[in-house]
């Protein structure tokens, strides 16, 4: 059964990964074109509308081990997007403070979505 504080962390994790995806769009039209941004942006905004996308699928599972599954597919492009991210700073491609905070809510995302992965257990 699920409880009023789980409900609430829910709606408020959908909300934060729905602003988190849309500051990236924001984000990745402001870098110049090049072959290499083109590569990196597609894949940042891949992975990171994953998070959302697959988060919202984990708190519509029917079981504990379909949530277990669907939040470690969020673990993994979570991980997958501060990868990105990482990569655009360090190439110096995108390394402003947009980036640079984008990057460290990815971390923060990143933290606490293992984190409720190994609590659902």
């Amino acid at each position: 059964m699920t409880t009023p504080d789980q409900i609430n962390f829910r709606n408020e994790m959908k909300i934060r990964l729905r602003t988190f995806v849309l500051d990236l769009l924001k984000m990745t039209e402001q870098i110049p074109y090049s072959q290499e941004s083109k590569t990196l942006k597609a894949q940042l905004i891949r992975s990171g509308s994953s998070v959302y996308a697959n988060y919202r699928a984990a708190c519509r599972a029917r079981s504990r081990n379909e949530f277990f599954a669907k939040l470690s597919i969020v673990v993994e492009e979570a991980d997958e997007t501060e990868m990105w991210l990482d990569l655009l700073i360090l190439s110096e491609i995108s390394n402003n403070d947009q980036t640079k905070r984008l990057h460290n809510e990815s971390l923060e995302i990143l933290k606490i979505m293992a984190t409720a992965r190994k609590n659902s257990n």
